[in-house]
């Protein structure tokens, strides 16, 4: 449980930098960044479940980029504090991938 906390905090920190460092791309607190970050989760994990895991983000593939750009955006109807543009969201998906390759916010 301690380990599923720390990874939405690190996730809503990341969400924080992503917004600060991207054009499109915008949260405004902390507070709505780790609702981002639940939805956004939440959101991999059925879209995962429908689809398989194979356009999983975690597979790093094209398919998975889109899949990510796309669960980026789809997350902003649902948190009322963040605002995505497509491009944000390509853009979001690229860093928070790059950044989950040095500090992976999912537990293995």
């Amino acid at each position: 449980m301690f380990g599923l906390i720390i990874r939405f905090i690190v996730s809503a920190l990341v969400i924080m930098l992503v917004g600060f460092l991207l054009p499109g791309f915008a949260v405004l607190g902390f507070g709505e960044a780790l609702l981002a970050a639940i939805v956004i989760a939440l959101l991999g994990f059925i879209v995962e479940n429908l689809l398989g895991d194979k356009i999983s983000p975690r597979n790093r593939g094209v398919v998975g980029f889109i899949t990510a750009a796309v669960v980026i955006y789809a997350a902003q109807f649902l948190v009322p504090a963040m605002r995505v543009s497509i491009f944000g969201a390509l853009l979001a998906a690229l860093v928070i991938g790059v950044i989950d390759a040095f500090v992976p916010t999912e537990l293995r």
